[in-house]
């Protein structure tokens, strides 16, 4: 069946709003990735262009002279794996124990879980419960503050509800207790909505300053995106500090072009690992959003 002028006018619209969004969407990076690049004498005084002049990987090389950033590359690092794993088991467990239907008073600790997700005790109250367990200005402030999310706690026990019982009263015909169930039925069974907020986990902690602005004193602890929030707010580069000389002569740098590398250099990570968990995302996130 051909389509009529107006339903072919109508996809034309469409396709051509597409790509001016992705356009706009994508040019931002596109420009700060050719700034990265840029010489000094191409980008001072032009920091708008659309083709690279001349490409130089200087200021690469000057993130990676930085012992500031590598060092607060390792911590995010750390952060991230600590974090998911912790954040992961937690809520696995969390989830577990409130999606047993034989628990006492299970709807009543649910909806205080719940209440959390409105309403908090405050930063003054939060920041004394930080400082009484001793994790002020240390490495696992930035982890063991959010080592569960409400969010994320909803999601997987939706999902633990819609397991069928039978498979759970099949395993308990055989022997099994509450943790082989669990580790060897549901967490098998729940690997997309595991992957799904395992990422959440890694971007968010891979991106988090708040609780290190809050919590850490000490320079050498400072995540990267502490370092990089810094270098933006600051509008010029600590990391420029002690690599003035660069290749035994000095070298003019253009402040925006090293922020840039160093942004650049920040993203790769998480898009490294973001394509592998993509194809559970949409999945994990729609079994956990359904209520069982």
């Amino acid at each position: 069946m051909r389509k009529s002028y107006i339903g072919i006018i109508v996809d034309v619209l469409i396709h051509a709003i597409l790509i001016i969004s992705i356009l706009m969407i994508i040019f931002p990076f596109y420009n700060m990735l050719i700034m990265s690049l840029g010489r000094y004498e191409d980008v001072v005084g032009n920091a708008f262009y659309i083709w690279p002049r001349g490409i130089t990987f200087d200021n690469y090389e000057r993130v990676f002279a930085d012992d500031k950033f590598i060092r607060s590359m390792g911590i995010s690092a750390f952060n991230v794996v600590f974090g998911t794993i912790l954040n992961l088991i937690m809520t696995c467990f969390a989830a577990y124990g409130l999606s047993r239907k034989n628990l006492v008073f299970r709807k009543q600790l649910f909806y205080i879980i719940l209440i959390t997700m409105y309403f908090s005790g405050g930063l003054i109250p939060w920041y004394l419960v930080i400082r009484s367990l001793g994790l002020i200005d240390t490495i696992f402030a930035m982890t063991i503050p959010s080592m569960i999310s409400t969010f994320n706690f909803i999601l997987v026990r939706n999902f633990f509800l819609s397991i069928p019982e039978s498979i759970e009263e099949s395993a308990r015909l055989d022997g099994a207790g509450e943790m082989t169930i669990m580790m060897r039925i549901y967490v098998p069974l729940s690997l997309p909505i595991f992957a799904t907020i395992g990422l959440f986990c890694a971007v968010a902690f891979w991106n988090d300053w708040w609780l290190a602005t809050l919590f850490i004193q000490n320079q050498k602890l400072l995540p990267l995106a502490q370092i990089l929030r810094k270098t933006v707010l600051e509008g010029s580069l600590t990391l420029a500090e002690g690599a003035a000389y660069f290749r035994g002569q000095l070298k003019p740098t253009f402040p925006r072009s090293l922020q840039a590398a160093a942004v650049i250099v920040s993203m790769v990570p998480i898009m490294i690992i973001y394509p592998f968990l993509q194809r559970y995302f949409t999945k994990g996130i729609m079994l956990g959003a359904i209520k069982a």
